[in-house]
């Protein structure tokens, strides 16, 4: 399976529960940044550019907690940042696992094999190694040779001491696809629980032309959706089929919302107007529509899982044949 049984029923009670209380605005995942820092200089990231006047600051354990509570959802990312540079890293996901969410924490892989004893296999706990390629490529993005080797390494340990391992691949202008698929016949071998593969989100503070336009992400996703029954995405097949281009899907951008050190972001992961001190005042005070693709110039390009793989699982009420897919999706991977 994809997922276990025990995200699908979590999930399934989660969403259950919020349609019979009518919300309209729930979130499915938290992403939480514990802190800035890292130990890259990766060249599409726009984290540590966006935040280098205030890279030292840091999320205690117990602002992580209030935070997982303040959202309430069913699912935390651990990004950052590198999240392993945290000193209370197995505190605050040991904490999130004993409430039995589940959490998926985000790495480089470099400090994975002096972290590792820190955690304990679990249902409830994934690591997900990013990976853009093979090693000349990925450590071209990284910006240190070495990387990709260390990170292949740290998966083949943590995926021997029983933990899950997953893996996040971005997508460029100047990917090799046969690359790509060169990635993921290694990753078949070790072997990981599952692969997601996005465009990369055009950051401002990023200057590197290195973002496709939305008509190059329908090109290159045609011939990726090609290796789908070969390989373990992770990505929702009507999530796959909106990057080809065959169908539409909305932005939901408070479906992923993002609390860091310096409060709970605005509006998404991705774009910054500002931080929220609360997770009420988020969701209350964000004006949705002023955000997406028509609405905003910074959406015109974006296709990224955050916002529009949660219109992907609300399609499944609506569609009979988007159930069964993605019911055959997660239990035969394709």
């Amino acid at each position: 399976m994809i997922y276990s049984p025990q995200l699908m029923t979590s999930l399934s009670r989660y969403l259950l529960g919020n349609r019979l209380k009518k919300n309209q605005k729930f979130p499915l995942i938290l992403m939480l940044e514990p802190l800035f820092k890292c130990n890259l200089s990766c060249a599409g990231c726009g984290r540590i550019r966006e935040y280098r006047n205030v890279l030292d600051r840091v999320m205690t354990a117990e602002e992580c907690l209030d935070s997982v509570h303040e959202a309430n959802a069913p699912v935390v990312s651990i990004t950052g940042g590198e999240p392993l540079l945290h000193p209370d890293i197995d505190r605050i996901v040991d904490d999130i696992v004993s409430e039995k969410r589940f959490v998926y924490l985000c790495t480089n892989g470099l400090l994975m094999l002096d972290s590792l004893h820190k955690f304990k296999p679990s249902p409830y706990f994934n690591f997900v190694f990013h990976l853009d390629g093979l090693a000349e490529m990925h450590d071209g993005f990284a910006g240190r040779k070495g990387v990709f080797d260390n990170a292949i390494n740290a998966m083949k340990i943590a995926r021997k001491a029983g933990f899950q391992i997953r893996v996040n691949t971005t997508i460029y202008k100047g990917t090799d696809l046969r690359e790509l698929e060169d990635l993921f016949v290694l990753l078949s071998q070790i072997p990981v629980d599952g692969i997601l593969v996005a465009p990369a989100f055009g950051y401002e503070a990023v200057e590197n032309d290195v973002f496709l336009s939305r008509e190059e992400v329908h090109a290159v996703f045609k011939k990726i959706n090609r290796m789908r029954q070969r390989f373990r995405f992770y990505n929702t097949p009507v999530y796959l089929e909106f990057l080809e281009g065959k169908r539409e899907l909305k932005c939901i951008p408070w479906s992923n919302p993002t609390r860091n050190p310096s409060g709970w972001k605005k509006p998404c992961y991705l774009i910054t107007d500002g931080h929220a001190h609360s997770f009420r005042e988020l969701m209350e005070e964000t004006d949705w529509s002023k955000y997406g693709v028509g609405n905003d110039p910074r959406c015109a390009n974006c296709k990224v899982h955050y916002g529009f793989e949660a219109d992907a699982v609300n399609s499944m009420e609506g569609s009979l044949p988007d159930m069964w897919r993605m019911m055959l999706w997660n239990f035969r991977g394709w």
